[in-house]
């Protein structure tokens, strides 16, 4: 195959721009490129074993500078809805987490947990604590329907918030670099944030400031939890599982009145989630939502988003494929700071060389998604 000049400028610009450092509070990531957390269920009992290890040493290795890890369970007994899915307490959780950071930390890596709770979306019944009811602001699941859950009591919120700063504290103490809290997708954080699950008409409910008042309390316990330098991240969404047209702002000024708190709190960088990253936020402007939290907030922001893929994540849970796409925009957007990192999802599911390869210029290599690696912990 002959490489023309044209497609040698192309993989060197990729490689020189991805592989600038850029600093998360006391952490420096060695380069833009982050493995975006992917729920993988494959650790029986909530302990994360060896095969967990490779999987992320695997992708440390090959030059992915940030893992942030699928979700883990905080230490709440409504947190979770399966007993494959990683927990992040108990001893034995605990002690399989450290042994993934040290194997990631031996590949060269830097990695944070996601700590998660996932609210309103269980179901009384599921494991790991069958007996557990759902919880949420209202009571209300996400397609805005009485669930079988019930609305939080203030001893709830309490312990939720507890949970999340004994989680973080843990991280920080068998060598995570930092974490990332969940507050995308329709979970727990988000059901608070969202007018549709939140009618609250307490200080936790109203206005987007006061829907904000949860999160932002979690992000002070963490902060209180950790190091001063030790980076607190926020992965926050507009679209929610159930309802993928759903914002949680219309305008700049909205999503600056629920960022703002939160940066405030001790977020260090917002990881925002889209479909698409390409996709312009708001009208009148070029942004997307990382580029506009970066704009609004000062801090760094994560984009995500089908990166290096034609097709979004939800076709691939439908059993679609997704074909390669170039990284030109992705490249562009980086080179002018509209964000400072870039999450890569089913592309490196499916590849865990795939930093590899973008930083040695070897774009040709790069491979189509097949949803069959989704049943594989490659």
């Amino acid at each position: 195959m002959t490489v023309t000049a044209s497609a040698e400028s192309a993989a060197s610009r990729a490689a020189e721009i991805l592989s600038r450092p850029v600093a998360l509070n006391g952490l420096t990531v060695p380069n833009r490129i982050a493995m975006a957390p992917m729920t993988r269920k494959f650790s029986p009992g909530g302990v994360p074993g060896e095969d967990v290890q490779s999987y992320y040493a695997r992708r440390a290795a090959a030059g992915v500078g940030l893992i942030v890890t699928e979700g883990t369970y905080v230490g709440h007994e409504s947190a979770g809805q399966s007993d494959d899915i990683p927990r992040f307490h108990g001893e034995e959780q605990l002690a399989g987490w450290a042994r993934v950071a040290e194997a990631v930390h031996a590949a060269g890596g830097a990695i944070v947990p996601q700590l998660w709770h996932i609210g309103m979306v269980r179901k009384q019944g599921d494991p790991p604590y069958a007996d557990a009811p759902a919880v949420g602001p209202s009571g209300i699941r996400l397609d805005g329907t009485e669930g079988t859950g019930r609305a939080m009591t203030r001893g709830d919120l309490d312990d939720v918030i507890g949970a999340f700063a004994e989680a973080a504290a843990a991280a920080e103490r068998i060598g995570f670099d930092g974490v990332e809290l969940h507050g995308a997708h329709g979970y727990l954080l988000d059901q608070f944030l969202w007018e549709r699950t939140n009618r609250r008409t307490d200080a936790y409910g109203g206005d987007p400031v006061a829907r904000t008042k949860f999160a932002a309390e979690i992000v002070a316990a963490v902060r209180d939890a950790v190091s001063p330098d030790f980076p607190v991240i926020f992965r926050y969404s507009q679209w929610k599982s159930e309802a993928y047209d759903a914002r949680l702002a219309e305008t700049p000024d909205e999503l600056a009145a629920i960022l703002t708190p939160l940066a405030d709190a001790g977020v260090d960088a917002f990881h925002a989630s889209t479909r698409r990253y390409w996709v312009p936020e708001f009208d009148g402007a070029d942004l997307n939502l990382a580029g506009w939290t970066r704009k609004l907030t000062g801090k760094p922001a994560i984009t995500v988003g089908s990166v290096g893929l034609d097709g979004d994540f939800i076709r691939a849970f439908m059993g679609e494929g997704s074909a390669v796409q170039g990284i030109d925009n992705l490249l562009d957007r980086l080179e002018r700071d509209e964000f400072d990192m870039v999450a890569v999802g089913r592309a490196l599911l499916q590849d865990p060389d795939w930093a590899a390869k973008v930083l040695a210029g070897r774009l040709d290599e790069l491979k189509p998604y097949d949803p069959a690696a989704l049943g594989t912990l490659s």
